[in-house]
């Protein structure tokens, strides 16, 4: 077994091992945390995701974020390119599907995609980082496909990572197509590379 795979198996357990208390306060801890950014203060477009498998949950933000009349969109699978996202304008009453995965994304409208290129900032989950701002994905390479741009050219959305505090190790294990993030916002700390 891999070290990215056990990695991955323990991290994901720590997650899911938070009581529905500890979701809900981090939940409330990053919110605070994304109010009191400048950068997402200065955004129009935001890329977010719904928690799933014991990730941090940024309900409490996308709400903020609709109350600050900002638009949110949502990750979808693409259906036709492999290990691909389209991403697609979220409201709250947007028809809801569960994906390949089993976790919910927007019915796939293509009205309502936008190229990633147009978007501010992305908030990217992750089921590990380190302190150097390396970031261990679920394993699909979707978010490492989506940001080779910005990591090649500075060119779409800044990717902001969202983790709870738990899911910090000494050191990711890297391989040549992973992208580090800039920042990383946990409950408690706010991290920048």
């Amino acid at each position: 077994m891999s070290e990215r795979h056990t990695l991955r198996q323990q991290i994901r357990e720590r997650r899911r091992a938070l009581t529905a208390e500890q979701q809900h306060l981090a939940a409330q801890q990053l919110l605070e945390r994304i109010q009191s950014h400048p950068d997402i203060g200065a955004a129009r477009r935001v890329a977010c995701y719904l928690a799933n498998d014991g990730e941090i949950n940024p309900l409490p933000a996308i709400h903020w974020l609709w109350a600050e009349k900002k638009e949110v969109y949502l990750p979808v699978v693409h259906p036709f390119t492999p290990g691909h996202l389209l991403f697609l304008h979220y409201t709250p009453t947007s028809p809801m599907v569960r994906n390949k995965f089993n976790i919910e994304e927007p019915e796939l409208d293509m009205s309502r995609v936008i190229p990633h290129s147009a978007l501010d900032l992305m908030f990217t989950p992750m089921v590990a980082f380190d302190a150097q701002g390396n970031r261990l994905g679920m394993g699909g390479g979707y978010y490492d496909r989506t940001l080779a741009c910005w990591q090649q050219h500075q060119l779409g959305p800044k990717p902001i990572g969202i983790a709870h505090d738990c899911q910090q190790v000494a050191a990711v294990p890297n391989e040549a197509w992973d992208v580090p993030l800039p920042e990383i916002l946990t409950p408690s700390k706010h991290w920048r590379f």
